[in-house]
């Protein structure tokens, strides 16, 4: 039988080595890196070798990865506010994952304040995104701006663009894309100190009357024809890619401006 010391050994030795890993797909130190995930395949492959890694594993050598003046953006998103729920910043759990729903209940973690897009931050820059409770879920007041401005990265665990970029809807808001208008959503809200309020908030939303459906396949292959991504596919090397933020803003940009957004951040479906 393994003794508990030997097990924390080698428990150490692999959070360096995926801490290791992170930083030859991408993760520099000091980056501001918002990360998408998806860890049941990844963590599946680890216990089959009969190494139990656990969310907090990963966590932690993401923390390690970015280093003392790195910082971590984990989406935890949560639409029951569009159902009627209150939305306690608290309290409300991820829908976006156990690695953003670790973020969230991390000691040192705090939580931007959008109720159906809202962000656990770790790290150097957190003070930057404490307290930012965004009225549009998308614009220039959102964390997708905060980023750009940070110089930030978007990687993607073990999960495919298309599956996970939201940043594209920074752009299309920001560039006014024409597949999507603002929509108000209100409902009751608790803050950090308890205090339940009446709050609306805005989402630019896709435009669903119309046939419009969020595609972004197109666009993330684009990126990587392009050179764009650094690290790997989901399932292959380290299964982490990272990218700049400037450089999906610039390229989803043009595409809109040119009017080629169609197919390429979205499409319409013909049988609504």
């Amino acid at each position: 039988m393994i003794s508990t010391e030997l097990k924390s050994d080698i428990m150490q030795k692999v959070i360096y080595e995926l801490a290791e890993s992170w930083n030859e797909s991408g993760i520099e130190k000091g980056d501001t890196i918002l990360l998408h995930s998806s860890l049941s395949g990844f963590l599946r492959k680890y216990r089959t070798k009969g190494i139990m890694v656990s969310p907090k594993d990963i966590l932690d050598s993401l923390i390690i990865a970015a280093g003392k003046n790195g910082t971590l953006i984990f989406p935890t998103y949560n639409f029951e506010f569009t159902k009627g729920i209150t939305f306690d910043i608290r309290n409300t759990r991820s829908e976006t994952g156990v690695l953003s729903e670790t973020a969230r209940l991390h000691p040192d973690s705090v939580r931007t304040g959008h109720p159906l897009f809202s962000f656990a931050v770790i790290g150097y820059n957190k003070n930057i995104f404490e307290d930012l409770c965004n009225f549009s879920a998308f614009g220039e007041d959102s964390p997708f701006a905060k980023l750009l401005e940070l110089g930030g990265k978007i990687a993607a665990l073990d999960v495919a663009g298309e599956n996970c970029m939201t940043f594209y809807h920074h752009v299309e808001e920001m560039e006014e894309a024409p597949n999507r208008y603002h929509k108000i959503f209100k409902g009751k809200y608790i803050d950090k100190y308890g205090n339940q309020h009446e709050r609306e908030f805005n989402v630019y939303s896709r435009k669903i009357e119309e046939g419009v459906e969020t595609d972004v396949k197109q666009m993330e292959e684009y990126l990587w024809s392009k050179g764009l991504y650094s690290g790997y596919r989901p399932g292959k090397g380290s299964c982490m890619h990272v990218i700049q933020a400037e450089k999906v803003y610039e390229e989803a940009s043009k595409v809109i401006k040119e009017g080629r957004s169609q197919n390429m951040l979205y499409k319409i479906n013909k049988k609504i």
